[in-house]
């Protein structure tokens, strides 16, 4: 999956001209200290590229029309220094097809009490002109992200750096182009979905595969590649020993890395960022692709298994939206529970395709039988997932709308090791408890294959969702169980009246 360049965030300042080019000259400068206060904070993974303060409704639906065309633009941030009387803004704001960001600021952090004037109050009124700017957006319809605190406060910069990713995700989506290799499990309902509305809500294009379009290339892998991609498996992981040089089922190490680099031709020609494969149309191929979709979601490619798109563009999405965090996100499914002695938990796993970005320690890699899809022994990682806070993600199709739903949760190591289990794991503690948590994700509709992060915060999915037009149903330490079904029936309440009005 080729990398893109760094996203870019314009930064845009409204003012006017009623206060003279002296005044308009300070706030350019100021305008100026805030993005690279803010940039300069470390804490903002996309580039913050000013742009000349604004004065006039054409100079501002030029720089949106600019915006909506550089690939590089995936959002604007809009701060009202002084006061921007608002009406200049509203043709702008309706060409905006990026995403939006508010930035509710201003350039002193403290009051100079003693020396404050009229010129001062005149010069530093974002307080009042951000009201005006506010008003607009609401009064057309605006989606947007409002933050409220000074440049130089971590927390601000980390929320913006949340809604930076959304927008990075959600610009990744727009353009993500996904392959099915063959259709979804039968008689299973909700890896099923609408693939027009999807494309149209979301921009990322569903077609399918025949699974011997893909064997061709596997064929035709040559020695070499092999070779090299061997030579990096003994490298990175720890190899059992039948699967090493001389071992006897070395050459299903060898088959699996022919999987992966057909599979990675596949993929890179036709553009492709996500996949799905399914175990029950195999096709040709010997093994259940497990090690291959294992490092390729690793490179970022989102995945799914069972032909379950939309989790596949979901990973792709939240994978764009987490790069660079040094934290994993991984295809996942909540498998079995742990509800006593102690502390009740989820154990989650598939059965191969678990992204090695979450592991604890250096996977092993290893071979065993897998009881479904009448192949080989398929190859595969295994490992516990790294401890720490993340969220578990679900996208179901609910046939009016899609609906994300999400659990704040706690990966932590497993209560005892897990010799006998012959895959990738992760254990997690769901806020605010299994039971809860499992109610509310039952009665949401919520998806058995999820997407676990620990790359990307509850805060920034709601940004996503508030992007794409999205319902967002969040399970959190404050959730109860009558909360949130009252929160289901507001939702549906409020999206069937939105798109009525559409």
């Amino acid at each position: 999956m080729s990398s893109a360049a760094k996203p870019q965030v314009w930064f845009l300042t409204g003012s006017q001209h009623l206060y003279g080019p002296e005044t308009l000259d300070q706030v350019a400068g100021q305008s100026q200290q805030i993005q690279r206060m803010l940039g300069s904070s470390g804490r903002i993974s996309a580039e913050l590229v000013w742009k000349p303060v604004l004065t006039d409704t054409a100079a501002i639906r030029k720089v949106m029309q600019e915006a909506n065309a550089d690939p590089t633009c995936v959002g604007v941030i809009a701060w009202m220094h002084t006061f921007s009387p608002a009406k200049m803004w509203i043709t702008g704001l309706d060409a905006l097809q990026k995403p939006l960001l508010h930035l509710h600021t201003q350039h002193n952090e403290s009051l100079p009490w003693s020396t404050i004037d009229m010129d001062f109050m005149n010069l530093n009124q974002a307080a009042h002109g951000d009201r005006e700017f506010a008003y607009v957006q609401t009064r057309i319809g605006v989606a947007r992200k409002t933050v409220v605190g000074h440049a130089s406060d971590p927390v601000l910069a980390d929320r913006i750096d949340g809604w930076a990713r959304a927008a990075t995700g959600y610009t990744h989506l727009r353009s993500l182009r996904l392959a099915r290799f063959g259709d979804n499990m039968r008689d299973v309902a909700v890896t099923e979905g609408d693939k027009v509305e999807a494309e149209l809500r979301f921009g990322v294009s569903v077609n399918t595969y025949g699974v011997n379009d893909l064997v061709a290339l596997v064929d035709e892998v040559s020695d070499e590649s092999i070779d090299l991609l061997v030579s990096e498996y003994a490298d990175l992981y720890r190899l059992a020993p039948e699967l090493a040089r001389g071992g006897e089922r070395h050459e299903s190490l060898r088959y699996a890395a022919r999987i992966e680099a057909g599979l990675r031709q596949f993929l890179t020609e036709g553009g492709f960022g996500a996949f799905t494969t399914n175990f029950e149309d195999l096709g040709g191929l010997r093994q259940l692709p497990g090690l291959a979709v294992q490092r390729l979601m690793g490179d970022g490619y989102g995945f799914g298994g069972e032909g379950d798109w939309k989790t596949s563009a979901l990973l792709a999405t939240v994978k764009a939206m987490g790069a660079g965090t040094g934290r994993g996100t991984s295809f996942m499914e909540d498998y079995t529970y742990h509800f006593g002695p102690g502390e009740p938990k989820v154990l989650g796993a598939h059965m191969l395709e678990v992204c090695p970005t979450i592991a604890a320690d250096r996977p092993s890699c290893e071979i065993h039988p897998l009881g479904i899809g009448g192949r080989e022994d398929p190859v595969r990682l295994v490992f516990d997932a790294a401890p720490g806070p993340g969220v578990v993600i679900g996208l179901a199709d609910l046939g009016d709308r899609f609906r994300l739903v999400a659990n704040e949760v706690e990966v932590v190591a497993p209560d005892e090791p897990l010799p006998n289990l012959p895959v990738a794991r992760a254990v997690w503690k769901p806020a605010p408890s299994l039971s809860t948590s499992a109610e509310s994700w039952l009665t949401a509709g919520g998806p058995h294959h999820t997407v676990l992060t620990q790359a990307v915060g509850a805060e920034a999915l709601r940004d996503l969702a508030t992007m794409t037009g999205t319902e967002l149903a969040l399970i959190d330490a404050a959730t109860t169980a009558e909360s949130f079904t009252d929160r289901l029936r507001w939702n549906a309440a409020y999206h069937r009246l939105a798109q009525g009005l559409r």
